[in-house]
């Protein structure tokens, strides 16, 4: 069990404040502390600049949610820092020294019109841990598929092209998606899209994709499903797994599957090899900016063992 506090960025923003509300009752769930953090750079005169990050007097966006927060009965334990810094410099490392690190989609600031702000989009890609972006209220989901039922549920989008050995350790991503699911006592709604229709060039007389191909390739998804999921089974026996397993867009199908949805889990890229760059993905891109439901973020195996080494604290 980590020692580490989950972490609320705020600003004064609407954003923010949803965002705050959501880390209370996951801190809460979680048995750990919550530090909400404001970053803002003061003014300064030229040559006295603190370093960036450096504890700074409470700002007013700080006063102000204490005193808000005053006196609410079943908080968790709670702690109030101001960084003096920008908050694109410093959320992302404040990773570092949380379990979680939770953000609105957008801060004060920016265009009306985005969905996702920049604060957001580099803590899921750069942060040392899991990073939840809880979205505005109301966004609309086009889609012909049926409205899941409504009950307590965790989504995790799962990807098939990375399939584990019976040996191998779990996927984090599914990890966090079971521990999730066990803390809310909510069901894990596993989505696994695999390519299909196969997109060929193909000269006449060859060989084209059957549909006993796509009942095959579909198998294949499924079971790929059912073994990666086996592996935490026997810790989270509580939890409820049901597997949908579907034909191409994969971002599509998570963001249908969040309506309703508590949370929705999607692992970060795996960075290239011999490449030092963090990635997000497109699915993983597409479902921030479109899922109804607050979304996490998952840094993949080697971040979490790298940012454990660094802190002393256990990588699961």
């Amino acid at each position: 069990m980590s020692t580490l506090p989950v972490i609320a960025a705020v600003d004064g923003s609407d954003d923010s404040t949803r965002a705050l509300e959501w880390a209370l009752e996951e801190a809460r769930l979680r048995e750990a502390p919550l530090r909400i953090v404001h970053a803002v750079r003061t003014a300064t005169p030229r040559g006295a600049e603190p370093p960036a990050g450096a504890a700074a007097p409470d700002s007013s966006v700080i006063v102000e949610t204490r005193q808000a927060l005053t006196g609410r009965p079943g908080l968790p334990e709670l702690s109030f820092t101001t960084l003096d810094s920008t908050a694109a410099s410093i959320l992302p490392e404040l990773g570092a020294e949380a379990q979680l690190l939770v953000l609105g989609s957008r801060g004060r600031g920016g265009f009306a019109s985005l969905l996702l702000g920049s604060n957001g989009m580099a803590c899921a890609r750069d942060a040392d841990s899991p990073v939840v972006v809880v979205p505005r209220p109301g966004r609309d989901v086009h889609t012909d598929a049926p409205e899941p039922a409504p009950a307590p549920r965790v989504v995790l989008g799962m990807s098939a092209e990375f399939p584990l050995t019976a040996d191998a350790a779990p996927d984090p991503a599914l990890a966090f998606a079971y521990r999730e699911a066990a803390i809310r006592s909510a069901r894990l709604h596993v989505v696994c899209a695999y390519p299909w229709p196969v997109v060929a060039w193909a000269a006449a007389g060859e060989y084209l994709p059957s549909a006993a191909d796509q009942e095959a390739a579909e198998a294949e998804c499924r079971q790929l499903v059912a073994e990666r999921v086996a592996t935490l089974k026997d810790t989270y026996p509580q939890v409820t797994v049901e597997a949908e397993v579907s034909p191409g867009d994969a971002a599509g199908h998570l963001v249908a599957a969040a309506r309703g949805a508590d949370l929705v889990v999607v692992g970060r890229h795996r960075p290239r090899a011999f490449s030092p760059v963090r990635m997000l993905g497109s699915v993983t891109h597409a479902v921030l900016l479109h899922a109804p439901a607050p979304v996490a973020v998952v840094p993949t195996a080697q971040e979490l063992a790298e940012a454990a080494a660094a802190t002393g604290e256990d990588a699961a």
